[in-house]
């Protein structure tokens, strides 16, 4: 489908607004919980499943991703990356609700990072809340105004709540 963006690619067919330095990005927002005794197995177990996802998030099967994802976040259901990542696979295989539940996480733990704010707003809007989904566009367009796509995908939100406010074409009044 043309034009349509998805969120491991950012607009489409563009880069994504993720920052390409990782130390740019927030860090996850709570620390690991405490070692237990196999905590290094599950650890690279976890690391595993999230590299596996993201690979296949790429490769352009994001429900394979999402399942793979799913189970390195019931591991680390805290980690912000594995969050962002389970979020973006979700939305990619039109699992809107679910993605906008864990950018929603994301969000209500760094309200400041725009990615996540973008990503709820996009989910919201696939899912039909549109002044939901105009609040956090707004918040993530006024974090980072030079992202094109961020403010397009505002200005679309807003065109679509200002056209179901006009009484039909042809009604009486």
């Amino acid at each position: 489908m043309e034009g349509l963006a998805r969120m491991s690619e950012g607009p489409a067919g563009g880069p994504d607004s993720r920052p390409e330095n990782p130390r740019e990005q927030p860090a996850d927002p709570q620390p690991p919980s405490p070692a237990e005794p196999d905590q290094p197995a599950q650890t690279a177990d976890t690391h595993q499943l999230y590299q596996r996802g993201l690979d296949l998030l790429g490769r352009g099967s994001p429900a394979a991703a999402a399942q793979l994802l799913q189970r390195a976040a019931a591991a680390e259901p805290r980690s912000r990356s594995i969050l962002e990542a389970l979020a973006r696979a979700q939305f990619d295989a039109g699992q809107y609700a679910a993605a906008a539940g864990n950018f929603r996480l994301i969000v209500e733990a760094s309200p400041s990072d725009d990615y996540a704010q973008f990503g709820l707003g996009l989910a919201l809007s696939r899912t039909g809340d549109q002044s939901g989904a105009a609040e956090h566009l707004a918040l993530a367009a006024a974090m980072r105004p030079n992202l094109r796509h961020y403010t397009d995908a505002l200005h679309n939100v807003r065109a679509t709540l200002r056209a179901r406010r006009q009484p039909p074409r042809g009604t009486a009044e």
